[in-house]
């Protein structure tokens, strides 16, 4: 077993909360699918839209500007109610919970699928953040308590395996359906498979309530979001087009004000508060600060270049949504086979080395793509794609590990709760930035070429001439007819090589991002401890 796996087992032996167990021994597994159900659409969704964008986009009439917001508005909503979580399911019941979190994300996905402009699916997806934001940890805190220690670690791998399998299928599933029906196929799907798991959830598992019951911490929670929503806010608009006054706009700097003042009374009311929402002393522990930070800059390199590859496929190259969303096939399968050998290498070397092995293969996969053209071949896209799923496969398994390790047993719970949420804020700053970085690079780039390609540059009129004389002869018309046309398909290359020539910078910004991680992998103290009980640990050294 994976030294994560070892950890995992060790920790929650101890302080666990009571099960509930049917009378049958099937009663588990029956609750471990119905919780892999609700875990297998909530990571789908947050992948099968990427491949939606381009036709979203062009349904709507919207920029790049506009459309981030169905990705970053999902991945925000989930991050803020991962915490708050624990507390809903023990005040009103893990069963009804769990419920109420599949009843949020189907009614959620039914009305994304009637949104009627850009604005109202934004609003939907938010709705179905925050069924997901529950679901998620409610579930497994669910299958944690329904399983015995010694069968735990298996029932933790099948559901994991839910949420691998979704990010993999996602886009693939995601593109055949835009491609064979419409975009809103993409939120219909979830309907029935949400009504199932519902009815389901309230056939199969019987209610639990903790009997010690915590204060809702209020202010945390309104200050928390004060600060990430104003903070993305400013991030995603500083460059939009309706924001004429750029990053010194009165708004662009009224979110800014507001952020930062959220995030004062957050840090100060959590570090006096003696029910925080989020547990942010833990990240006094050094190697648990460093990770969550490592976590961070990786959610940020990859969502963001993960939100840009299906643009750039579908609007540079012309892929089907189908074409598109199949190529992210490879990255799930090459990450699930991979990480259990990660796991095992963890366990017989310095957990940092497959880590610090992984980030690096991350970051050259990134800025392989750095060469991007309206030229490239599937399989040239594709080498990179392997690379990224063989550098996923080595990260997760030995960084939680390090993560985790000297984390005191009866913190377990709110730390791997803070481990999930930084990396969902990480990958919603990373939709934000990267769309954000789109848009003015492709400005740029559009300026700078525009200005080489003036109709005073003697090359220039000469594809005009050329062109135009083309046209003529095909199309029929006048000269100046002839000389539109030749500027129009001027202006539509210029566009396209500028869109490009955007998307290569940022993904040579995604892999600066991905490795800067080494560093602090590097400054993790680690060292091997003696054996207990025959396995060997890892724990933080002196």
């Amino acid at each position: 077993m994976s030294a994560l796996g070892k950890l995992f087992k060790r920790e929650h032996a101890v302080n666990q909360i009571p099960s509930l167990h049917h009378e049958h021994s099937s009663y588990k597994w029956w609750v471990l699918a119905n919780v892999m159900i609700g875990t297998f659409m909530a990571v789908l969704d947050a992948t099968i839209v990427d491949v939606a964008l381009a036709k979203i986009m062009a349904t709507f009439g919207i920029s790049v500007d506009e459309v981030k917001w169905v990705a970053t508005g999902y991945l925000l909503v989930l991050a803020v109610m991962l915490p708050t979580s624990g507390w809903i399911a023990d005040r009103f019941g893990y069963k009804r919970t769990y419920a109420l979190s599949l009843f949020l994300f189907t009614f959620g996905s039914l009305l994304c699928s009637l949104s009627w402009n850009e604005q109202a699916l934004i609003m939907f997806r938010i709705i179905q953040g925050a069924g997901a934001g529950l679901m998620m940890p409610v579930g497994l805190a669910i299958v944690t308590r329904e399983f015995p220690p010694e069968e735990r670690g298996m029932a933790l791998g099948f559901w994991s395996i839910a949420a691998a399998a979704s990010v993999s299928l996602g886009p693939t599933l995601g593109g055949y359906l835009i491609d064979n029906f419409a975009w809103h196929s993409i939120f219909d799907v979830n309907v029935p498979i949400g009504v199932f798991g519902i009815i389901a959830t309230f056939i199969i598992q019987r209610e639990y309530r903790n009997p010690e019951k915590k204060p809702f911490d209020i202010v945390g929670f309104i200050s928390v979001s004060v600060f990430l929503s104003f903070l993305l806010i400013a991030l995603s608009d500083g460059n939009s087009a309706w924001n004429t006054g750029g990053w010194s706009s009165e708004f662009i700097v009224s979110c800014f004000g507001l952020s930062f003042v959220g995030l004062v009374v957050f840090l100060v009311w959590e570090f006096n508060t003696p029910h925080p929402l989020i547990e942010l002393r833990l990240l006094k522990n050094f190697n648990f600060g460093v990770a969550n930070l490592i976590l961070f800059i990786f959610g940020m390199g990859m969502f963001g270049s993960t939100f840009i590859l299906p643009l750039y496929l579908q609007n540079g190259l012309g892929y089907t949504a189908f074409q598109s969303g199949s190529l992210f096939l490879p990255i799930g399968i090459i990450q699930g086979i991979m990480a259990p050998l990660a796991g095992r290498m963890a366990d017989r070397v310095n957990p940092k080395i497959p880590a610090l092995f992984g980030i690096t293969i991350l970051a050259l996969s990134l800025f392989i793509n750095k060469y991007l053209s309206l030229f490239s071949e599937t399989h040239t896209i594709m080498i990179s794609l392997y690379l990224r799923g063989l550098g996923m496969g080595f990260i997760f398994t030995p960084l939680s590990a390090i993560a985790l390790s000297d984390i005191p047993r009866h913190k377990m719970a709110q730390a791997s709760g803070l481990y999930n949420v930084l990396r969902q804020i990480g990958g919603s700053f990373g939709v934000a930035i990267m769309g954000t970085l789109l848009t003015n690079r492709t400005t740029y780039h559009l300026t700078v070429y525009g200005e080489a390609a003036s109709n005073s540059s003697p090359a220039t009129q000469n594809i005009i001439n050329n062109l135009s004389h083309f046209a003529q002869s095909t199309g029929g018309g006048t000269h100046a007819l002839g000389v539109q046309r030749a500027q129009a398909i001027i202006g539509s290359h210029l566009g396209m090589q500028a869109f490009v020539s955007a998307v290569d910078d940022d993904f040579f910004i995604a892999a600066i991002i991905t490795f800067i991680c080494v560093v602090p992998i590097i400054f993790l103290r680690f060292k091997r401890k003696k054996k207990e009980a025959g396995a060997e640990e890892f724990v933080a050294m002196d």
